[in-house]
């Protein structure tokens, strides 16, 4: 039954968006990273994104990432300057140890942008962070 299966609240994993210098190019892009900012491993984790608006919607793009090892990150995808002007949510599932999490994390419209920056947890970098 729907109302035995426990899925069990997200803590110390989050989704950043970072702006970083892409160094062939000489230009500052946006991407998308995953934090495991836990002491355990997390593994197969799936990550699904899409931008949306009341009249636009992008494909929704699909990631699997097998191991996230504890204290690390990686990154997802990069985002078009274009996509920035929707709310992107970035639907995330993943184990630890035996245990299934699940967690939709969600970026609105026009938030991500420099002013937004802050210090991130192990990425040497600013970005905007959704916890």
């Amino acid at each position: 039954m729907k109302k035995d299966i426990k899925i069990p609240e997200v803590k110390d994993v989050h989704v950043a968006i970072v702006q970083e210098e892409h160094l062939e190019y000489k230009t500052q892009d946006w991407n998308a990273y995953i934090i495991n900012n836990s002491d355990a491993d997390l593994d197969t984790v799936l990550i699904v994104s899409q931008g949306k608006s009341e009249s636009k919607m992008t494909p929704p793009m699909r990631h699997t990432i097998s191991k996230l090892p504890a204290r690390s990150y990686a990154k997802i995808e990069y985002l078009q300057e274009k996509v920035l002007e929707l709310n992107n949510s970035f639907k995330v599932t993943f184990f630890k140890g035996n245990q299934m999490f699940d967690k939709t994390y969600l970026f609105r419209k026009n938030t991500i942008n420099e002013k937004a920056l802050q210090n991130l947890p192990l990425i040497q970098l600013k970005g905007v962070l959704v916890k």
